[in-house]
């Protein structure tokens, strides 16, 4: 049944106009009217086994939550925003890390082969997490499921799930930016800059995420961490000829925050922005070995 309702809800013109109401209103019996300490409480005993220390906090993903309910400023939002971030990472960096913006709008209507260019693009909303469309040939590319896709994204809040006030007040935008593409079609890797206190800690790279996503954990120094965190170990990643530039343009962007991570791509050698994340994992995943739960909750100084 519920493959069948996706299918519905993806698939046909009408779907989302039956469906999202009752998805709506299954969203605000379960997130909306929940209180935020109550949510979390909820979610990382699922996850844990236990509830949070909400009043001294000491591993890392109860610090996630202590800053979800404590860290909230303006500028969260703004970052947080895929479209308004522009406008920061221009003013600390500069614009040459942006990758191409080609189309932005707020009606849904917009998203047609008419206003999508001939190359490879993303397509996806500025307030979401992972809902972007690949867009590789526009004419053969299935629209009603792309603006199905937009749709569902739209008519959510991605602060009432886990509690990320950040997302709460953004204007929500669907955005088009050109497809970063290695020179045989692939995809460039993901680093996830992790900054604690303005300092680079570790570095996330995750691998193949749109086929057999896998994640390694290296240092600031590029040394291999074992530790698995939410996905398996991929095969060993080389570092990144520009590192250093991607550890100065990461910096730069980290210094207003207390916790941050900040995504950049690589292709040959010019980095490129993609967003910022203040609650990696939304702080509701494990580390394995579980031990550094609390190391790397350790080197974290809260406000």
């Amino acid at each position: 049944m519920k493959d069948i309702i996706k299918k519905i809800y993806f698939e046909t013109t009408i779907g989302p106009y039956l469906i999202q109401p009752f998805y709506g209103l299954y969203n605000y019996f379960r997130f909306t009217i929940v209180s935020d300490i109550s949510r979390i409480n909820r979610e990382f005993t699922h996850n844990f086994g236990y509830k949070p220390n909400l009043e001294n906090p000491k591993t890392y993903n109860e610090k996630m939550q202590w800053l979800k309910l404590n860290d909230r400023t303006p500028l969260h939002t703004q970052c947080a925003d895929k479209y308004a971030v522009r406008d920061y990472v221009r003013e600390k960096v500069d614009e040459k890390y942006l990758i191409p913006l080609v189309f932005e709008t707020t009606r849904l209507k917009d998203i047609k082969p008419e206003n999508i260019p001939d190359y490879p693009v993303i397509v996806k909303a500025n307030h979401d997490s992972s809902g972007g469309s690949i867009i590789l040939d526009k004419e053969k590319t299935n629209w009603t499921i792309v603006r199905n896709k937009l749709y569902k994204s739209l008519h959510i809040n991605y602060y009432t799930k886990y509690k990320e006030w950040q997302y709460k007040n953004i204007k929500p935008r669907i955005i088009v930016e050109k497809l970063l593409q290695h020179e045989d079609g692939s995809i460039p890797f993901d680093y996830k800059m992790h900054y604690f206190n303005g300092e680079l800690v570790f570095i996330q790279v995750d691998i193949d995420r749109h086929a057999d996503h896998r994640r390694n954990l290296y240092d600031k120094d590029w040394n291999f961490m074992d530790i698995v965190w939410v996905y398996e170990n991929g095969n060993p990643v080389e570092k990144p000829i520009c590192f250093e530039e991607m550890k100065t343009v990461s910096k730069a962007l980290a210094q207003d925050f207390c916790y941050v991570r900040v995504d950049l791509y690589t292709l040959g050698d010019k980095v490129y922005f993609g967003e910022i994340t203040f609650h990696s994992e939304s702080g509701f995943s494990g580390f394995k070995p579980k031990e550094w739960d609390l190391k790397l909750g350790n080197m974290l100084t809260l406000p």
